[in-house]
């Protein structure tokens, strides 16, 4: 390319990027699962180059190779490769390379990796001033791919509300999602953070545990917990004020929530200090059909910690992980239609898409399909979001 044209294709985006943290320190920890004898590329270029390539939009590990191939020698300069000290002239791994390593990748090294790296993005903005943070937990099964077991992979992950996934972990099967809770949530800052989970999740061990590490939850009382869902059904809740009301519409229908809050002394799970109870009002406007759906839930946060809209807006922002997510995860990158089945490499490349949607919302991107095209359009956009460049 010439040096002008590469200068202009280098020019940076008009939108700066909120911080300069660097995609490839954090890389920098990964262990290497090859052999010390034959190693021509480092590892962290090549990890850094998918990333690279997932924020272009690339939806497969195909795309990703090519949009490696094609890259200018300045953006694999950028990402780490060196020229060869003869020819001086930059190469890529054969695109089988790149497949054997990633598949041999330690997926939750690199869960870790990129979760340390997004942090570190929003440390100090103010979206982490806030006195309150929310995180979901969710799984999600790759139905394309395949497990050791002959099983698709199931990932379950933590999603900060805002769009940033904090963790995930690979477990067997949605079976195993519970046992999988309090490992996947081990080692990240939970103070002032209130957990919302599925009722899956509602175990007198992760409130236990969650109150030991100072976090808060709002956890979902279903009919596996009978004792406790009959205690909160028989509170006096019509004597009880509306602490909340909220209605949307759209999708030709229009829905009412109404949430209660009581302080309850007596709560048989851990560290429970209130009561909720949650009454949606849902009309089909096509079908003029009404139904109404109560919901009970307990929560660790005291009387007058957080307001009735924002407990309110926290149990709605639970599922953001799977519309915000794990549905793009689907839609925009064509997940479950992926067949990729080797080693790690289903986990490697769900992380990557993580990592890319991750960077979007942090942006205020709303569309990541368009978001995607916006940084395909100049191979600079992903350098710099990636603080690669």
């Amino acid at each position: 390319m010439p040096s002008g044209l590469e200068q202009l294709a280098r020019t940076e985006s008009p939108r700066p990027l909120p911080d300069a943290v660097c995609l490839a320190r954090f890389l920098a920890g990964l262990p290497d699962p090859r052999s010390r004898c034959g190693r021509r590329f480092p590892l962290v270029p090549v990890v850094a180059a998918a990333a690279a390539g997932v924020l272009a939009g690339a939806r497969s590990l195909t795309a990703v190779l090519e949009w490696i191939a094609d890259a200018p020698d300045w953006v694999l300069r950028a990402v780490g490769f060196t020229a060869d000290p003869f020819t001086r002239k930059i190469t890529v791994p054969h695109p089988t390379t790149v497949m054997r390593l990633m598949a041999r990748l330690d997926g939750d090294a690199l869960d870790a990796a990129v979760s340390a790296f997004l942090q570190a993005r929003v440390a100090g903005r103010s979206e982490a001033k806030s006195r309150w943070r929310a995180i979901a937990v969710d799984g999600k099964q790759l139905r394309g791919s395949k497990a050791a077991s002959g099983k698709p992979v199931w990932l379950l992950a933590a999603m900060d509300h805002t769009g940033t996934v904090a963790a995930q972990r690979q477990i067997d099967a949605k079976s195993n999602e519970t046992p999988a809770f309090i490992p996947l949530l081990e080692g990240l800052d939970l103070e002032h953070v209130v957990i919302t989970a599925d009722a899956a999740h509602t175990q007198h061990a992760n409130g236990a545990w969650l109150g030991d590490h100072k976090a808060h939850y709002i956890a979902v009382v279903k009919g596996n917990h009978p004792t406790l869902l009959v205690a909160l059904k028989k509170l006096p809740w019509r004597d009880i004020a509306l602490d909340d009301k909220d209605w949307t519409t759209g999708r030709s229908r229009v829905e009412i929530r109404r949430l209660k809050t009581v302080a309850f002394r007596h709560l048989d799970y851990p560290g429970a200090r209130q009561a909720l109870q949650v009454v949606r009002y849902r009309k089909d406007l096509a079908r003029g059909k009404t139904t109404i759906q109560r919901l009970y839930f307990v929560t660790s946060l005291p009387p007058g910690a957080a307001t009735g809209a924002q407990i309110a807006d926290w149990i709605r922002g639970h599922w953001k992980i799977e519309n915000q997510l794990h549905h793009v995860r689907d839609t925009t990158f064509a997940e479950d239609s992926s067949k990729t089945r080797t080693g790690s490499l289903p986990r490697a490349m769900a992380t990557l898409r993580n990592l890319a949607i991750s960077i979007f919302r942090q942006n205020g991107d709303t569309n990541i399909a368009a978001a995607t095209r916006h940084h395909a359009r100049n191979p600079q956009r992903p350098l710099t979001a990636l603080g690669l460049g």
